[in-house]
């Protein structure tokens, strides 16, 4: 704890926002054009403030953060298989990689109008969205991972009588648990960019709730302080709980450190 707390990198950290926020305090004092619907920090921190006070923000929050758990997870328990899958096994790969390459380059969002036809409800659909993010990332990053291994470690295992089942388990699980959880990190930050694009669309007359939900009700309604507060907000969600998965990652490949 004292050595987060005195470590030089976290120090740099917040001096970087610091200056940032010192910079927008001047520009804005200063009046210059970009920034005229933007209020300056001293008085955003007073709307920010009030508003973390408010029951509506807490809800929002919390239903964004449900949402972005249930479709990252169901994205990562899907993802971390098959992109092990397709690094183990050829004919697996022939098969279904050639579809999964197809649909990996659409973007999320572009799923929205065929997810409102498939899934019965609006809540369905945003947790869809979220899961399509999360698992196109994920068995990217596991299948590059599987891919990287060194196949000196997998013969000696055999030399040695192991079955392909172990070396799977022993060797290539292993060698690949850096690049698993670099996807989760990486998928993590992005269901939060897709889960605020996908309740600005379903928030459009269907009464949604949620941090993007908020935004485009305070972008409609013309309230600058509260888009930035869900802006902020979200950001903060992201980092928090891709620091957790670093943290995970870091305690379950710690022999790594031992290298």
């Amino acid at each position: 704890m004292f050595r987060v707390v005195f470590s030089t990198a976290l120090w740099r950290g917040v001096g970087g926002i610091a200056l940032f926020v010192a910079l927008w305090e001047a520009a804005s004092l200063l009046k210059l054009p970009f920034l005229r619907f933007v209020p300056a920090p001293h008085l955003l921190f007073a709307s920010v403030l009030e508003t973390i006070q408010t029951p509506a923000y807490w809800t929002a929050v919390y239903i964004s953060a449900k949402r972005v758990m249930i479709g990252y997870l169901i994205g990562v328990a899907l993802g971390v298989p098959i992109g092990l899958a397709f690094g183990v096994s050829r004919a697996f790969k022939n098969v279904f990689f050639p579809v999964f390459e197809t649909l990996r380059p659409i973007p999320p969002l572009a799923w929205v109008p065929l997810s409102i036809l498939l899934w019965p409800t609006m809540e369905q659909t945003v947790i869809s969205i979220i899961f399509l993010g999360s698992f196109f990332t994920v068995v990217i990053n596991v299948l590059g991972g599987v891919e990287t291994v060194d196949l000196r470690y997998v013969r000696a295992a055999l030399s040695m009588g192991a079955t392909r089942w172990q070396v799977f388990w022993r060797v290539v699980v292993p060698a690949t648990s850096p690049s698993i959880f670099t996807g989760m990190a990486i998928a993590m930050g992005l269901t939060w960019e897709i889960v605020v694009a996908a309740e600005m669309v379903s928030s459009i007359g269907s009464g949604q709730t949620g941090l993007g939900a908020m935004m485009w009700q305070a972008y409609v309604g013309g309230v600058i302080p509260l888009i930035i507060t869900a802006m902020v907000s979200i950001g903060l969600a992201g980092l928090l709980f891709s620091a957790l998965i670093w943290q995970i990652g870091g305690f379950a490949t710690r022999w790594r450190r031992l290298v």
